[in-house]
């Protein structure tokens, strides 16, 4: 049922004006919540690669062109990785990794990235970059943290075996637990974030003058992606998750051992308990934001955002 109500001329202006008012101080109060946000952000997409020449044709055809930059961070490979990404986007960055291991390319990428917002893919071909806007939106939106998920509706995976889901089902119940999250998909790496996120994950690249050293620090290995996951929720800040597909690779084989690699991240779990998050930290992140974490699941995107 509709109700019409009459004004004057003067009277309807005066509702239109207190209207328009109010409106402006809903934008506001929004604006003092989340912090501020930029409706065109530069984005920076970090890559991780070892031997992925074969796969990056399909993955770059994807990548969006404007507004962004792309970084790949060589895990000293003995293929064609680099010679390839140049060729096919003559003007991505490439960065060769301090260390090895999956943490550590992404620590490498992230201190060299320069966007509003960073995106973390693999090179594999497994994520779908198409996918990219539903975390810009999610981030757009008030998050600090988007997080990939193959166990929301609109997400799925042909790649994760039967014993890695299991894995994944107990260490994400673990954190669920520990840390007061409502994760509900702890071990996959499509992720986006604020750049002001980066004190708190608190990743160290290491020395860029010494590169390729063989050390591995905790961190460097598959178990960052847990280690992201659980210093953001200490941190207290806002978490979207976002629906998300794994295919599975193109070429190649994964360097992801099951075992050792769930080793590392239920050690991680454990240790994070015993590690304080500094106060800077916090506020570098939230700094204009009362909001606290919060867990919205995405539902299925029917349009993209551009």
């Amino acid at each position: 049922m509709t109700t019409e109500t009459t004004h004057s001329e003067g009277g309807g202006d005066g509702v239109r004006a207190v209207n328009l008012n109010a409106s402006a101080d809903r934008e506001a109060c929004v604006e003092r919540e989340i912090g501020p946000r930029s409706l065109d952000p530069r984005i920076s997409i970090v890559i991780p690669a070892k031997n992925e020449a074969r796969n990056l044709p399909q993955l770059f055809a994807m990548l969006p062109i404007k507004n962004c930059e792309v970084i790949l961070v060589d895990g000293a490979s003995t293929d064609d990785t680099v010679s390839e990404a140049l060729r096919l986007r003559p003007d991505v960055n490439v960065i060769n990794q301090t260390r090895t291991g999956k943490g550590n390319a992404l620590a490498c990428g992230f201190a060299a990235a320069s966007g509003d917002f960073i995106v973390m893919i693999d090179a594999d071909g497994s994520n779908d970059p198409s996918e990219i806007p539903r975390f810009v939106d999610a981030l757009r939106g008030g998050a600090d943290f988007a997080k990939g998920s193959r166990f929301l509706a609109g997400g799925g995976s042909h790649d994760i075996s039967r014993f890695r889901r299991v894995g994944n089902f107990w260490l994400n119940k673990i954190v669920n637990l520990l840390y007061g999250t409502r994760y509900t998909d702890l071990c996959y790496g499509y992720n986006a974030f604020r750049r002001e996120c980066l004190p708190v994950m608190a990743l160290d690249p290491g020395n860029p003058h010494e590169l390729n050293d063989a050390t591995m620090l905790w961190g460097d290995g598959f178990e960052v992606e847990t280690l992201i996951n659980v210093r953001i929720a200490k941190a207290g800040l806002r978490v979207s998750e976002v629906p998300s597909f794994e295919a599975v690779r193109n070429f190649g084989t994964s360097n992801l051992n099951a075992f050792s690699d769930g080793m590392r991240v239920l050690h991680t779990i454990r240790a994070e308990r015993h590690r304080s998050v500094t106060p800077a930290s916090i506020e570098a992140t939230s700094k204009g934001s009362t909001a606290k974490t919060y867990w919205p699941s995405f539902a299925p995107l029917d349009e993209e955002v551009s």
